[in-house]
């Protein structure tokens, strides 16, 4: 068989072929075929066996929990089985994503001066090793510079769970000088990092979701309760609300063409208030009334900057 790897990665096969068919819900093998071939990028113009797709359909079940099956009747047709588990929150959603985009750069070389990026400052260098750390429960050296404070602390901390937010990652951890919380940390406020010898041993109690269960973004002020939050939006910045939700828990209950009413089921906590003050004059907070009281001070002060002579 004639090598037709030609520098791409296995990823990037299995990528092109859970689009391909994702794309077109259902296709034979005899079509797929076709439309790998006519991609010569990574194809090189030769022809898919079927034994090799069928490795890749086993392949793609373990690296994303996506499962290519086909109807074993007539044309033997391939859709994705799991569907809706693409769009859902969660690691293999992310690393799905991740991969498709990558993909999509990698082939495009050719036109690299008309795609333009946004620089992610995310502190990616000691992603790594503090998932490394967490597989094994193991105590992490950390330099920390913080946003609010102009000095470096050096301290272990024990790495329970990471997140990525607003092209930020964080990293939750509990350190021995806390007081029995644990703190998020930003890794590109972090200096050096180091895995010690150390073990330790996690909570039971202790689960992410559940950590950040209503939080908007990596506030996680529990003395906060979940409460519904319902904001009235101008038809126009709707239709951005609606096509990228502000939060899982986002709902439209009213519509109509002046204006959407949506409720949130959440801690309206500080990045969450940001994040309304970002739509600017195109939404207006109508509950809870201690949330409308805030955001409208928050306005005043804003307004006060502006109206002071220079």
């Amino acid at each position: 068989m004639v090598n037709n790897d030609r520098g791409q990665s296995l990823i990037s096969k299995y990528v092109w072929i859970i689009e391909t068919i994702y794309r077109k819900k259902k296709i034979s093998f005899k079509e797929l075929n076709k439309k790998w071939v006519q991609n010569t990028d990574i194809s090189r113009g030769v022809d898919l066996p079927k034994r090799t797709f069928d490795n890749w359909r086993y392949a793609i079940w373990d690296m994303f929990t996506i499962s290519i099956v086909n109807e074993k009747h007539g044309e033997y047709y391939y859709y994705i089985e799991n569907e809706k588990d693409i769009s859902k929150n969660g690691l293999r959603s992310w690393l799905y994503n991740t991969f498709c985009v990558s993909n999509a750069l990698a082939n495009s070389q050719n036109i690299k001066d008309r795609i333009l990026l946004e620089y992610v400052p995310s502190g990616q260098e000691y992603l790594q090793p503090i998932i490394e750390a967490m597989k094994e429960n193991r105590v992490l050296n950390m330099t920390y510079h913080s946003f609010w404070k102009d000095e470096e602390n050096k301290y272990d901390v024990q790495p329970y769970c990471v997140k990525l937010f607003r092209q930020r990652w964080y990293m939750v951890a509990q350190g021995s000088y806390h007081d029995g919380e644990p703190r998020i940390y930003a890794l590109d406020r972090i200096q050096e990092l180091t895995m010690k010898d150390e073990t330790f041993e996690m909570p039971k109690d202790w689960n992410a979701e559940t950590y950040f269960d209503g939080c908007f973004g990596i506030i996680t002020n529990h003395h906060v309760e979940k409460q519904k939050v319902k904001i009235r939006a101008t038809a126009s910045q709707a239709n951005y609300i609606r096509s990228l939700k502000i939060h899982e828990s986002q709902e439209e209950t009213e519509r109509n063409d002046e204006y959407s009413i949506f409720t949130f089921d959440l801690r309206p906590e500080f990045d969450f208030q940001q994040e309304l003050l970002k739509n600017g004059e195109g939404i207006e907070v109508l509950e809870p009334l201690w949330l409308r009281d805030e955001m409208a001070k928050k306005i005043k002060r804003m307004w006060d900057n502006y109206k002071k002579k220079k």
